[in-house]
């Protein structure tokens, strides 16, 4: 960078790249796990109970695989961690099938919910802090 640019602008070059990057990472995982039950001490279900109901996968196309890496499947991904992110696809009715066999719930939802749902869970965790901050402020 330094090489091609500027000083300054390769900072900014960078600082720009990396402020996108960090955003983009963060749309990238909110939608799978924010909002989803988070299990305690006391919640010890089995394997595959833990990783399905603690996460979400989010349907779409050939395109929402690309944009989210594959991460999109992210019960599969918890399920085989190992498994290459193109056939995460293909597991998908496997594992939603047999968790339906068993009872499971299997969360799959759109993008666009997805970011609904995440955002309303952030908003649920805030609202102590918010009712905090409105009862101490000053008259």
């Amino acid at each position: 960078m330094f090489l091609v640019l500027p000083p300054g602008m390769a900072i900014a070059f960078l600082a720009v790249h990396q402020c996108l990057f960090g955003l983009y990472l963060g749309c990238l995982f909110a939608p799978n796990h924010k909002g989803m039950p988070i299990l305690t001490g006391n919640d010890r279900p089995d394997f595959l109970r833990r990783q399905v109901l603690t996460a979400r996968n989010v349907r779409g196309s050939w395109f929402t695989d690309l944009a989210l890496g594959g991460l999109n499947h992210q019960i599969e991904h918890h399920l085989f961690p190992s498994m290459p992110s193109p056939h995460l696809r293909r597991a998908r009715p496997l594992v939603r099938r047999y968790c339906q066999d068993l009872g499971v719930d299997y969360l799959e939802t759109g993008l666009i919910a997805s970011y609904r749902q995440a955002l309303a869970s952030l908003h649920r965790a805030g609202a102590p802090l918010r009712r905090a901050r409105i009862g101490s402020a000053p008259a």
